[in-house]
């Protein structure tokens, strides 16, 4: 299961392309979020090679089981096999979820990325634990080819997901201003990038926690 809030309440997203912008290893800030007390944390390296991910997964999920929190990987089924990370995320282009659950087991987390109504309705029928839906706000951090969908969205979507005993993770354009707004609008959880990185990422991170509890 995700954490229950408010612990759960921040998924944080370590992406190695926003880090290498930021001029911060990811390793570095996976730690930062462990140590400002996020259980609820995505690997997302949709560049780097396989060897490279596999390490660096490998180092946080061990980090991870000392502070007693969750790792997610994105996109990448084998590199979550194989670090043991608690679960895996992946895109309406990647793998399907029952395609997926083939690698990482039964027991696994399995996110699915949701953009539309169709895509949630869909996506609550398949093998997941729970859906994310996005963008809210508009983002630069990540093209999904879609307009930003806004909080009323967030709430329709999120009804869905509860319908369906699934929580729902909101992503795109999430920041310590507007974190609240979106919780409040029925995501379970808030899913930041870029905005964990606008000054030292442990005391951003430990605002955001602050804000949400």
């Amino acid at each position: 299961m995700l954490p229950p809030p408010p612990a759960g309440r921040l998924y944080a997203i370590v992406d190695a392309d926003v880090c290498e912008r930021a001029n911060r290893a990811p390793l570095d800030v996976a730690r930062a979020f462990l140590s400002a007390g996020a259980t609820l944390i995505q690997l997302r390296c949709k560049s780097w090679g396989s060897g490279a991910f596999l390490d660096l997964a490998a180092a946080v999920v061990e980090d991870a089981r000392r502070a007693n929190a969750v790792i997610i990987v994105n996109d990448r089924a084998d590199v979550a096999a194989l670090s043991r990370a608690h679960g895996l995320h992946v895109g309406q282009e990647d793998l399907l979820p029952r395609d997926a659950r083939t690698v990482i087991g039964k027991d696994a987390l399995l996110g699915l990325s949701t953009h539309t109504p169709e895509q949630w309705e869909s996506a609550v029928k398949e093998p997941v634990t729970y859906i994310a839906i996005g963008p809210v706000f508009g983002t630069g951090t990540k093209d999904t080819g879609y307009q930003a969908i806004g909080l009323g969205t967030v709430s329709r979507a999120a009804a869905a997901a509860t319908a369906a005993g699934l929580p729902t993770v909101a992503i795109g354009g999430i920041t310590l201003e507007n974190a609240v707004s979106v919780i409040d609008a029925g995501a379970a959880s808030v899913s930041v990038i870029s905005d964990l990185l606008k000054c030292d990422p442990e005391t951003r991170c430990r605002a955001f926690l602050r804000i949400l509890e």
